[in-house]
């Protein structure tokens, strides 16, 4: 019955909730982008102010962000930064060199001028420019060579390149509460909170998001994505708001959150990656990045507050992208090993170009491996469960008013704090949610099998003298394999039944079938594999960073007891 149900929900096609594309919140956005810009610069420089009530410590702010900009600009330079970058922030920094100079009356409103100019700059880095045209022909793109690159593989044949006989949707499986966020993105504003693993996630939960009817989001992504040609295409057409990670000064944090927080209140439905940037480890996140999460809070705060008419809801759902395989996943181990053994910090780069990208798509559809996208259930910006009708239920299914939150002797409030508080409290049920409609993979089973029979026979070495074991004691019977495989495999069902975790329906079936499929899959594109079988049939690995790696997505479960 489970079987049956996935194939038709993977296979489904769904209607457009709006079908003109005038009609979506995020053209109306763009439409109005130079209006934005400014509404946002503005709003940010007055709460800016209101941090930062004193000039002295607007002005050391300041100078604090033009040395860390220039300091930026000499040693982590991006093909995507703006040309101009240099002189700007030398010409901040005589500005401000000037103002020392100068009496507290004097300065105020060159602060102010100065302020706003840096914000402005940095809002108009920051938005989106979402067109129409670009954006029918970029789903159409994607739509088309993913399709092709998928038929030609299939069918084995050149000429299969041109045929349309399988389905993306044949490829990308999309599970879940589809039909719930679909009635959810009519009534309010949807916010979507994805895992994120792998530079191809911006690209798929485009597809995704498509594929399920809904209106075109805006997206929070990495700058770092800008910097691979063929995706900076596809994200500037799809209207990607830019997220620097590298800039932790006070102005450009509080002008990326306003940006957010704006185009919430504005019905723009959201999507960014509140883990930050992709997992270094393979781990689900456990630590969510809360600044553009409170962003939605405090949207909903401020939309209840609004007298003109009843407030748009804004709903948060997580969702899981499940990968047999992730491109970067060598680097981005080495990466998390690296800080890890050396406390050493790695800011956010990547070593592939759009050449690298394409051999990963070809090498992906020619695979007979899957994409999972598992859509969780919505949730109001407390983390309290929503039913279909948008309505908020607490612990015991009752409806409950959110509006509530923020009342204090009947009144509505601002209380930074206690909507810090609220933060916490949505990212730690987010971070509950996604282990909950997480996927398990043959692949993953066999990783994570397989990696803790090896730690578990060396119990004795930490982590990084395991790392280093050579070849001849990486070895495991296949026997022994099979029957942890079983057993732990066995637990997984019963905690699915717990609502605990959910897995792939192709992990049901004869052990040897289903630890041949994950041990073909796992890791498959790269040079050497993770987890393989020797000539006697016995599990081996050619990289053991790498199989630690695929391992870690069923950390945070306990099942190391079952090993």
């Amino acid at each position: 019955m489970e079987i049956i149900e996935e194939k038709k929900n993977k296979n489904k096609k769904y209607k457009p909730i709006l079908d003109r594309i005038p009609d979506w919140p995020v053209y109306q956005l763009s439409k109005n982008r130079k209006e934005f810009v400014e509404e946002v610069t503005s709003k940010s420089v007055e709460r800016i102010l209101e941090m930062r009530p004193s000039y002295k410590q607007l002005i050391e702010d300041l100078q604090a962000t033009a040395y860390r900009e220039q300091n930026r600009i000499k040693r982590n330079r991006w093909r995507i930064d703006p040309k101009d970058d240099s002189s700007f922030w030398s010409s901040v920094k005589n500005e401000l060199v000037e103002l020392g100079a100068k009496d507290q009356e004097e300065v105020k409103p060159k602060v102010d001028e100065l302020l706003t100019k840096i914000v402005h700059r940095y809002a108009s880095e920051i938005a989106g420019n979402f067109k129409p045209t670009s954006y029918r022909f970029a789903r159409e793109a994607v739509k088309f060579w993913f399709g092709r690159l998928l038929n030609g593989a299939r069918i084995k044949k050149f000429g299969g390149f041109f045929r349309n006989q399988y389905a993306l949707r044949d490829k990308i499986h999309i599970v879940g509460k589809v039909k719930m966020i679909r009635k959810l993105a009519r009534q309010g504003t949807v916010v979507m909170v994805p895992t994120h693993f792998s530079n191809l996630d911006s690209i798929l939960i485009g597809w995704v998001i498509h594929a399920m009817g809904l209106p075109a989001f805006i997206y929070g992504a990495g700058l770092n994505l800008f910097n691979i040609k063929i995706i900076a295409y596809f994200m500037n057409s799809l209207g990607a708001y830019k997220v620097d990670r590298r800039k932790k000064n006070l102005p450009y944090l509080e002008t990326l959150k306003m940006y957010s927080n704006l185009a919430i209140q504005k019905g723009a439905h959201s999507l960014f990656f509140p883990g930050g940037t992709r997992s270094r480890s393979g781990m689900i996140e456990k630590q969510l990045k809360l600044g553009l999460l409170s962003t939605a809070i405090e949207a909903q705060r401020t939309l209840y507050n609004n007298p003109a008419g009843e407030a748009r809801k804004i709903f948060v759902v997580p969702v899981t992208l499940n990968y047999h395989f992730v491109l970067e996943a060598p680097d981005l181990i080495e990466d998390y090993l690296s800080k890890k053994g050396q406390d050493r910090y790695f800011p956010e780069q990547d070593k592939y170009g759009s050449f690298q990208l394409i051999r990963f798509m070809i090498k992906f559809f020619g695979n007979r491996s899957n994409i999972s996208v598992s859509i969780g259930p919505g949730l109001d910006v407390m983390g309290n469960y929503v039913d279909e009708e948008g309505n908020s239920l607490d612990s015991h299914g009752r409806i409950i008013n959110t509006k509530d939150y923020f009342t204090s002797s009947g009144q509505l409030t601002i209380d930074r704090q206690r909507e810090d508080e609220y933060t916490r409290m949505l990212s730690q049920r987010i971070v509950s949610e996604y282990h909950k409609i997480n996927r398990v993979f043959a692949s993953h089973l066999v990783s994570f099998v397989a990696f803790e029979i090896w730690q578990k026979k060396h119990s004795q070495l930490d982590l990084f003298s395991l790392l280093r074991l050579p070849e001849e004691d990486l070895e495991i019977d296949y026997l022994e394999f099979k029957t942890v495989f079983k057993r732990v495999r066995k637990q997984i069902y019963q905690m699915k039944e717990e609502g605990k975790i959910n897995f792939a329906s192709h992990l049901k079936g004869k052990s040897d079938l289903v630890i041949k499929r994950g041990i073909d899959n796992a890791g498959v594109f790269h040079l050497n594999r993770s987890v393989a079988k020797n000539k006697k049939g016995n599990i081996i690995t050619q990289d053991l960073s790498l199989l630690y790696y695929y391992h870690n997505r069923l950390v945070g479960y306990d099942l190391e007891q079952f090993i």
